[in-house]
């Protein structure tokens, strides 16, 4: 076979994943291509005739076929380094005719010399299409792409050795066209040499652009060569005397194993210092390695000596030594690159574990410096961990003791003395860890702790939430057997006792008000029906504006009593004692319909409709059983108010689960709406949505409402009903 080259491009940068982009902009992306490019085009059609002419001094004897053919790997670098340029034409031009000129200066005839530029066109687009869909990492990196993983190494390898398949079959098919026999072996021994030229010259490209994109060849400063400098300055002496023992060992091996005539097959030991060099040195120095040691093993065979020397037949000889050659390219890049990424994940794990570790210690600060007590507690009641905040306050009690089949200290409720608000002791099942372990998040519980420490009781606000994920057993988790994990639950509480103290003599000093203050309003009330009385007993009748000034006096009253009421409430509703419970939500409603229903009776007589309901199939949930009424009440009282004249009230409520461990209900309504805009501001403190059109009160029943349902950690909202009215959706716990 012929001299034959390996490179060309058909397809240029049109393959792989960037394929189908638009021209990058600046003077690459135009019609024609820039003048960087252009310079790039020229060197590289330099270095491309040289290479081909150094692969022609390597002809086999008796044969026209070439034992090394470093054009290849030049071509490569080539038509990666213009990949992204447009158009190709000139590159394209370029390389056909360096191709020609080469193999017909060389003795090849015209006709042989196109069948070889068509192989190379074909195995160069088959590389460039290859590399770009098995390599996208390194195609869309900058410059020539990257080598720094061992899967860029084999994708790098299965993409030359799938190209130099395509430009064999291709030459194969053209010597045979052209009248002239075909070989196998020569057929081998071309996909050889050019996998071993891709491999090694385009790892030693690869390697070398991304060092000249970090540092600059042109001298002075920052550039390849300072840099250079600077790293052999800061290298220790010890590993430049590795560096000197592994050259002088490489030269002293191949001269041994080429250079000496002793008739030992002792080729493939060469390994060794491969391996020493892949194992111990920079991944550059080793591709470099290998391109020296390799062309050594190329050189001493080609003149005849060494073990592959005595091998009889020239194209099997040729294959051989090719063998060697990418055995050592393979061996030593893949333990050079395994090593870097090793190094890699190293130092990431160990910045990770540094961060992990910042972190922690962070976070442990952060929860020792709360003024609030913070316990992790398993499901099994297991105090997992504790801040000193908690410490202070339970350590002064003790460990409790340990109950059977657990092991540990643990949430004993009759040790630390733990009691509902109302005094009743607290079940284990009521823990607040318990609801959180069921699904329900606590919040802001209240809990009565009266123990040997606390005679006299405190309060504790308590939330708890249950952690996403379980936490691993040991030592300290005490969970099962090891390697298991359990559930686990953060519980924070703090101390309130002052401000139930507060509330408490707040609520009481409300009532004493509220008291006071009717007194006087049943006297008025009283006194307001003497008169109402005397006038009417007048002979003659009595003066309009008397009955109109009695009128107005009674309204006035009663608007007194009516917001005295609701301030009472309102006080309540925000501080009173939150004792959740399990209640049939269903049977709430049809209470507060029934008395409704029974007030609107005697609306009815005075010619005012009768409202329908429509009551859904409605749940348990956990609440206070006294604010939950109170808020069902203004939600339906505010449904039968605020509807047109005359206008039959419809009112709806149903449910349906939330999120988990949650309810969530709506009551649902045809009156005259609210206004727009004012959605949020309904249950702001004495707001009013509508002032006109003869509706009465106090702008303080949405106000209870959202404080009630935010009390239970739940939610509140208003939106319009579709067709007329308003729907009023509020979140309660889902009773366990």
């Amino acid at each position: 076979m012929a001299s034959h080259t390996t490179a060309g491009p058909l397809t240029g940068g049109g393959t792989g994943p960037g394929r189908g982009r638009p021209p990058r902009s600046g003077p690459e992306g135009g019609a024609t291509p820039g003048a960087a490019a252009l310079r790039r085009t020229a060197v590289f059609a330099v270095l491309y005739m040289v290479a081909t002419f150094a692969g022609r001094l390597t002809l086999i004897e008796g044969t026209t076929l070439s034992l090394v053919w470093p054009a290849a790997g030049v071509s490569m670098l080539w038509f990666l380094a213009q990949r992204r340029v447009r158009p190709r034409w000139p590159d394209v031009a370029a390389f056909a005719a360096s191709t020609v000129a080469a193999n017909m200066w060389t003795g090849a005839s015209f006709g042989l010399a196109l069948c070889f530029l068509v192989a190379n066109l074909v195995q160069v687009g088959a590389f460039l299409l290859l590399y770009g869909r098995l390599s996208p990492d390194s195609w869309e990196a900058e410059g020539l792409g990257e080598l720094v993983r061992v899967r860029q190494l084999w994708r790098l390898l299965l993409s030359a050795a799938g190209a130099t398949f395509c430009g064999a079959a291709a030459v194969s098919a053209g010597i045979w066209l052209i009248g002239s026999p075909v070989s196998w072996l020569t057929a081998a021994v071309w996909i050889a040499r050019n996998i071993v030229s891709i491999v090694l010259i385009g790892g030693a490209g690869l390697r070398l652009a991304a060092v000249f994109r970090t540092y600059p060849v042109r001298p002075g400063p920052g550039s390849v060569w300072s840099a250079a400098r600077d790293t052999l300055r800061r290298t220790p002496r010890w590993r430049k005397a590795e560096y000197t023992a592994l050259v002088l060992a490489s030269a002293t091996a191949y001269i041994v194993a080429f250079g000496l005539r002793h008739g030992l097959p002792l080729a493939f030991p060469l390994l060794v210092v491969t391996v020493w060099a892949g194992v111990r040195f920079d991944t550059t120095f080793v591709v470099l390695h290998d391109l020296l040691v390799g062309a050594t093993a190329i050189l001493f065979t080609l003149y005849g000596q060494g073990p592959f020397a005595t091998i009889g037949s020239p194209p099997v000889r040729a294959f051989i030594a090719q063998a060697f050659v990418a055995m050592v390219a393979v061996v030593g890049l893949a333990l050079a690159l395994g090593r870097d990424e090793r190094d890699a994940l190293l130092h990431r794990l160990a910045a990770a574990e540094e961060s992990a570790s910042e972190q922690a210690g962070l976070l442990a600060t952060i929860v020792d410096a709360m003024h609030d007590g913070l316990v992790v507690i398993g499901s099994g009641g297991r105090l997992l961990m504790r801040n000193h905040a908690a410490a202070g306050l339970l350590d002064d009690l003790g460990p409790p003791a340990a109950r059977p089949g657990t092991t540990g200290a643990g949430v004993d409720v009759e040790h630390f003395g733990l009691f509902h608000p109302d005094g009743t002791p607290m079940r284990e099942e009521e823990l607040p860890y318990r609801h959180a372990l069921a699904g329900q998040e606590v919040r802001a519980m209240d809990l009565l702790v009266r123990n040997r420490v606390m005679p006299e009781g405190r309060m504790f606000s308590v939330s708890a939430t249950c952690l996403p994920t379980a936490v691993g057993a040991g030592a300290g988790a005490g969970a099962g057997s090891e390697g298991e994990g359990e559930a686990a639950v953060v519980v924070v509480f703090h101390d309130v006792t002052a401000e139930r103290r507060d509330r408490d003599e707040l609520a009481a000093f409300a009532g004493v008000v509220a008291h006071d203050l009717r007194n006087p309003l049943s006297a008025v009330d009283g006194w307001i029906d003497v008169l109402d009385e005397t006038v009417v007993a007048v002979p003659g009748g009595a003066p309009g504006t008397a009955v109109e000034s009695i009128a107005r006096i009674r309204h006035a009253s009663s608007r007194m009593r009516n917001l005295i009421n609701d301030l009472l409430t309102h006080s309540t509703a925000r501080a009173a004692a939150l004792s959740p419970v399990p209640v049939d939500l269903g049977e709430a409603v049809r209470e507060v319909v029934a008395t409704r229903s029974g007030d609107d009776a005697a609306a009815d007589r005075e010619g005012r409709p009768e409202p329908r309901f429509h009551i859904g199939d409605l749940p348990r949930v956990q609440a206070d059983p006294v604010l939950l009424r109170q808020l069902l009440d203004n939600l339906i009282g505010n449904a039968t108010k605020y509807v047109p004249q005359g206008a039959v009230p419809d009112i709806t409520v149903t449910a349906e689960p939330a999120e988990q461990g949650w309810v969530r209900v709506e009551v649902a309504d045809r009156g005259i709406g609210i206004p727009p805009g004012q959605h949020e501001a309904v249950f702001d403190n004495f707001h009013r949505a509508h002032h006109a059109g003869g509706y009465t009160g106090t702008g303080l029943g949405l106000a209870i409402c959202k404080s009630i349902v935010e009390r239970h950690g739940g939610s509140i909202g208003v939106r319009d009903n579709p067709g007329g009215g308003t729907r009023f959706h509020f979140t309660l716990p889902a009773a366990l």
